[in-house]
């Protein structure tokens, strides 16, 4: 199975890691893993002031903050994963590279807000939901 895993270096991540860890269908060297993050977009102001090549720097250095760890959690596992982060909104972001992946799961934990909260807040996983077409599996 071909498995995005949508990582945000939060203690979500670390709870669907430990999930992740206690079900050997799902933690598997014969499933291929994908470590994924998304990147804020920085303000135009900032990009605009900094220059291209700084801010590349900036969220290539960010992103390994988040997948780093995660790739070495995995490694200690004896499960090798690719890595790769986008720059955009994170719910959208995630189902684009879940469906242009053409992958057949992906993996991500929630932060379990309740629909007043989705509606004030705002959700990733809502938003994971609401564009994308493949199965999604939320660990809260």
């Amino acid at each position: 199975m071909k498995i995005l895993l949508a990582v945000d270096g939060s203690e979500y991540t670390k709870k669907m890691l430990a999930y992740l860890t206690t079900h050997d269908s799902l933690f598997s060297a014969d499933n291929s893993y994908t470590i994924f993050t998304a990147q804020p977009q920085l303000p135009p102001r900032a990009r605009a002031a900094v220059g291209k090549e700084i801010v590349d720097k900036y969220h290539t250095e960010e992103a390994e903050k988040i997948v780093g760890p995660v790739s070495k959690f995995l490694a200690r596992h004896g499960i090798e994963a690719k890595s790769q982060w986008k720059v955009g909104h994170a719910g959208e972001t995630i189902a684009k590279a879940a469906e242009s992946g053409k992958f057949d799961l992906v993996v991500m934990g929630s932060h379990g807000h309740s629909a007043l909260g989705n509606l004030v807040l705002g959700s990733v996983a809502t938003q994971v939901l609401a564009h994308c077409s493949v199965p999604v599996l939320l660990v809260r």
